[in-house]
């Protein structure tokens, strides 16, 4: 489980989280709320899923819990006029937006004669499509953040861009997505340099036990050789607490590396299950 210290230069300052009715985003939104955090939290389930566990209001009453002031939002990341809506009920119920945290994630893994024009065109609105349209609907408040010195920083989950065929051969279009989102993370960071605002991909370096893991990429023994979302959690807030220290923009990053900078070295609290066994590398990262 995560840590409940609370990291000062989180605290008060407000986030919009996407995906945040389970796995990472759930994480990051509890970590968050436990340092002090305003959290607006986005999602779309509201009702229980007999496969996915957790709601966007059982999660927002987790983040709650653990401290922080949380707004639970329904909405689409697909929707421009739903995701203007949470932009602006953030900004009426906290007073402004500092960071930005695109998570909201479909994943279909498949190789391309398995994965229909459907199912890809979903992966790009929601992946994508989804991280663009929050940042650019967020860059209004982000910039006002900048000028009051606050710190402002877009993080996007997603990972180091990885051009071996062995990724590409086997996940192609999902690559592409994903890949795409950590090119706009670079795009971005040089874009929105001059405001002050930091722009960075997060990705674990191990498989984490979520959703996506339970039910499409293995089921319990995958979990078995996975670790908790909050060890990116962790990361996560490590990150968004580094201020406007130069060159802290535009990175591609691992969580371990992150916390290893921070002086955490010690991630066997993250496990998912106790143990000593190997972990899983995640997605596109090579040993």
């Amino acid at each position: 489980m995560a840590s409940t210290e609370p990291i000062g230069p989180l605290a008060g300052r407000t986030a919009i989280i996407t995906g945040a009715s389970r796995g990472i985003g759930r994480a990051v939104a509890i970590r968050l709320g436990a340092a002090g955090a305003n959290v607006a939290m986005i999602a779309r389930t509201q009702e229980p899923h007999p496969k996915f566990i957790g709601t966007i209001h059982t999660a927002a009453a987790e983040a709650e819990a653990a401290g922080g002031d949380v707004l639970p939002i329904v909405a689409d990341v697909r929707d421009d006029v739903s995701m203007a809506d949470a932009v602006q009920q953030t900004v009426e119920r906290f007073g402004g937006i500092d960071f930005v945290i695109n998570n909201a994630a479909v994943i279909a893994p498949d190789r391309t004669e398995q994965v229909s024009m459907r199912q890809y065109d979903w992966m790009h609105d929601t992946n994508l499509r989804g991280t663009l349209l929050l940042t650019k609907l967020s860059l209004p408040e982000l910039r006002r953040s900048a000028q009051q010195g606050r710190y402002p920083h877009v993080l996007n989950i997603s990972p180091p861009i990885n051009l071996s065929p062995k990724w590409l051969g086997r996940h192609l279009e999902y690559a592409v997505i994903k890949y795409g989102i950590s090119m706009a993370t670079i795009g971005l960071a040089h874009e929105y340099a001059r405001y002050g605002i930091a722009v960075n991909s997060l990705w674990p370096r191990t498989t984490i036990d979520t959703a996506a893991i339970r039910n499409v990429l293995g089921g319990e023994e995958s979990v078995a050789a996975s670790r908790s979302p909050f060890v990116v959690a962790e990361a996560a807030v490590h990150l968004l607490g580094q201020g406007a220290e130069p060159g802290h923009s535009g990175q591609l990053l691992l969580d371990e590396d992150v916390l290893t900078a921070n002086g955490v070295t010690d991630l066997d609290p993250y496990r998912a299950v106790p143990g000593d066994g190997e972990l899983d590398l995640d997605l596109f990262i090579d040993a």
